[in-house]
């Protein structure tokens, strides 16, 4: 299995008012020192990956206020994670790093330039996590009056994804690069073209400034859980971001999935499913459920309504905790409702607070590695690839897996020993370091020269 580290550049990302807690370092998130212990620890376990989620705009979600995201520290104050997933690369030499990037905050002609660099310097080490982003404030913070309906934001990342693949992919072949010191030519103008893209939202001429990096295109992620969201992981995404409440809710989403994928000529293997999962390890049940519920102490319920509240678009600040979803009159929260149900007794029904304990509660596993081990078991059956591990305690609650579970995995075969050689995708999948022959990516390789000789 794949196992990365999720977490984000500020003192509180899901389990929220542990920032508190005393063995918690993220309240000092400012200090690179917070961040590199843990990405040499997370190599020393063996992880694929540190995956950074990110923001661009805080709504006033939660009671119709802001005043709780500052107050609880979540997700406010919030640092930029590229800018920290570049100096991390430098201190480790095998951790993949994804970061979060919004189709609206970087025109991709920039964004292009400055993820190849990346890729280059680290080794072709590096994944995006592709977000449209959905709040009004990061829109009015990039001059848009509002932000761009649900399936349309959808159909502007197709074109932004366009633009890209044609420069990373298209824009220069394979062997333009010669840095020939004989000859003195260093590259082969002859074989590298303009991309000459003109659609509804980009014009962009071209070529790509940047010579072809390891991977060329990062490795790609989404977590869009909609139809339309599903529909352009399935064309895009190598790896799906997912927040299953249960098993049996991965099952049926991920059959789903893979179907959309195989509809769009995809290799359903091509694609990762990525659960969100937390863990808190115990030598002894006893141990694990007693040191769960001293994190519980520390834990906000108002966090993790504000957080839902913001994510769903559904305010959850005046509706009773214990109250069910179907009698709250939200439509909004009827979906995640049904999801949670189908692990729970049949007829009993999802209340408001389950659902805002979604992101946290439903996902964590409480056990000894043994038992630990024997959940991930069901969860792989189910289809899942790999977890995105959420942190309760930074950096305990990944050191207390490093060091316990993690020697279990391995030797059940669910986690790898050793890193296997060369960049992100080729560690993660075992192919080439390039995308698929049957990506959507591959059709606009050596397509700028086709053109070229076209229009010539």
């Amino acid at each position: 299995m794949i196992f990365n580290c999720f977490t984000m550049n500020v003192p509180s990302h899901i389990y929220h008012g542990t920032w508190r807690h005393p063995e918690n370092q993220l309240a000092d998130f400012n200090s690179f020192e917070t961040w590199s212990g843990l990405a040499r620890k997370l190599e020393e376990g063996k992880f694929d990956a540190m995956f950074f989620a990110d923001i661009l705009g805080i709504d006033p979600a939660y009671d119709g206020k802001w005043d709780a995201y500052f107050e609880q520290g979540l997700h406010m104050p919030c640092n930029d994670t590229f800018t920290l997933c570049t100096a991390l690369a430098a201190v480790t030499r095998n951790l993949g790093f994804v970061f979060t990037s919004s189709i609206l905050s970087e025109h991709p002609f920039s964004f292009a330039k400055k993820v190849s660099t990346l890729d280059h310097i680290s080794g072709g080490r590096i994944g995006w996590n592709i977000v449209t982003s959905v709040t009004e404030n990061a829109a009015r913070n990039f001059g848009h009056e509002s932000i761009v309906p649900h399936d349309q934001r959808y159909d502007w990342a197709d074109e932004y994804m366009e633009v890209l693949y044609k420069l990373w992919e298209g824009s220069w072949e394979d062997d333009a690069l010669l840095a020939d010191r004989k000859s003195g030519i260093y590259s082969d103008h002859t074989k590298v073209h303009r991309i000459n893209h003109a659609g509804s939202r980009y014009r962009v001429q071209g070529p790509h400034l940047v010579s072809p990096s390891p991977q060329r295109t990062p490795m790609l992620y989404q977590a869009g859980a909609s139809p339309r969201g599903s529909r352009f992981a399935a064309q895009h995404a190598e790896g799906t971001f997912v927040l299953y409440p249960n098993v049996g809710g991965a099952r049926i989403g991920i059959d789903k999935t893979r179907e959309i994928a195989r509809q769009n000529g995809r290799d359903p293997d091509d694609l990762k499913f990525i659960q969100g999962l937390s863990f808190v390890v115990g030598s002894t049940m006893e141990e694990a459920q007693r040191k769960a519920a001293e994190i519980d102490e520390w834990v906000s319920y108002e966090g993790l309504a504000a957080h839902v509240s913001r994510d769903m678009g559904v305010d959850l600040s005046h509706l009773d905790p214990d109250q069910p979803v179907d009698e709250s009159g939200l439509d909004g929260l009827q979906g995640y409702a049904r999801m949670i149900e189908i692990g729970k007794q049949s007829g009993e029904k999802a209340t408001v607070k389950e659902v805002a304990n979604a992101l946290s509660y439903n996902c964590r596993i409480v056990g000894t590695p043994e038992s630990i081990a024997d959940e991930l078991e069901l969860w792989q059956d189910a289809g899942v690839s790999g977890v995105n591990m959420i942190c309760q305690l930074h950096p305990a609650t990944y050191v207390d897996f490093i060091d316990h579970v993690t020697p279990v995995l391995q030797e059940r075969g669910l986690a790898q020993r050793d890193y296997a050689e060369g960049p992100l995708r080729r560690k993660l999948f075992g192919k080439s370091a390039r995308l698929p022959a049957t990506h959507r990516g591959a059709a606009f390789r050596n397509l700028a020269a086709v053109a070229q000789t076209a229009a010539e």
